[in-house]
């Protein structure tokens, strides 16, 4: 992977400020606000699309001094390889400091169990966890979005987390006049979501104005897929077909790049930002919703899981 270029931000008296502009905006002001705030932030960095995203923001933010924040991510042993090279390439080109917490380990040591369906995702809470505790991190950025599920869209920006990082929903500070309140007490700390007011839409429409580089599935290849429960799967060492279930060579592309397990591709010829975005502007259904089979355990899933500490 080519290093990333300079980030260089400049402004015109007669420019039009447009909604991304405005996003991109409120966002900046969220990473410059936590880092007067906090002493010792952290951002989740999967070498998904939103966390890459959110990278950028942070080294715009900042520019042209470098993002003064360490990267965690929470390493479920499922990962795609296509993403955990992008992850590395990018941490080594930059000159960041990644803390990778391991679901694999916890596993290997038996602080925790396999679930019956195979599906890592949920396991990653406690890993989490016991990385914000052991590094002392006080805020901790994540790219959740309020239209990914209905759970997300009740957090706040600033979403205080108790003295055992579980959230309840029923006490969210208010954000009038775009004031956050960061304030936490010994053992809490802060998740803080700068991308909470967009889009997938705006997602891609910004990734293609600012030519931001992301992991090859995102875009249109050949796979071997099978499908189950209205998704295509891919075949791979922890996804494999039922004896009822035909695998297929497809041409598909990823929404999003959780567990291998539990993530589906959609069928797509889109090969660019540009042409993703006249797609995700046709869909009906979020992300999510359409490719994240964990999130359709129930309509509380998501929520329950934020409840004991989840992004």
């Amino acid at each position: 992977m080519d290093a990333p270029e300079a980030i260089v931000t400049t402004t015109s008296a007669t420019q039009t400020v447009t909604e991304l502009d405005a996003l991109e905006s409120e966002s900046l002001f969220v990473f410059r606000e936590v880092a007067a705030e906090f002493e010792r932030p952290v951002i989740l960095f999967s070498g998904g699309k939103d966390s890459i995203v959110m990278l950028h923001l942070a080294r715009k933010a900042f520019a042209p001094a470098g993002v003064p924040f360490a990267l965690l991510h929470v390493d479920t042993g499922h990962n795609f390889p296509e993403v955990l090279a992008f992850r590395d390439a990018t941490v080594e080109s930059l000159g960041l400091r990644l803390e990778v917490a391991s679901v694999e380990d916890y596993i290997a040591d038996g602080r925790l169990r396999e679930r019956s369906d195979g599906t890592r995702n949920p396991l990653q809470t406690i890993p989490l966890l016991d990385a914000i505790n052991g590094h002392k991190f006080d805020a901790v950025f994540g790219g959740g979005r309020r239209d990914e599920e209905r759970a997300r869209a009740k957090e706040r920006i600033f979403s205080l987390r108790d003295e055992f990082g579980q959230w309840d929903p029923r006490n969210q500070r208010p954000e009038l006049w775009s004031l956050y309140n960061g304030k936490h007490r010994p053992g809490e700390h802060v998740r803080v979501f700068p991308l909470s007011n967009w889009t997938e839409l705006d997602v891609w429409n910004y990734i293609e104005r600012e030519q931001i580089p992301l992991p090859e599935i995102y875009y249109a290849h050949q796979r071997d897929v099978f499908e189950r429960d209205g998704m295509l799967l891919a075949v791979g060492p922890y996804s494999q077909p039922r004896e009822d279930e035909t695998v297929e060579r497809r041409t598909v592309r990823y929404r999003t790049v959780g567990d291998m397990s539990c993530t589906g591709a959609v069928a797509s010829t889109a090969s660019s930002a540009a042409e993703v975005v006249v797609e995700v502007a046709a869909s009906e259904l979020t992300e999510r919703g359409a490719t994240r089979a964990d999130d359709r355990v129930s309509e509380a899933a998501m929520e329950d899981r934020k409840r004991e500490g989840y992004f």
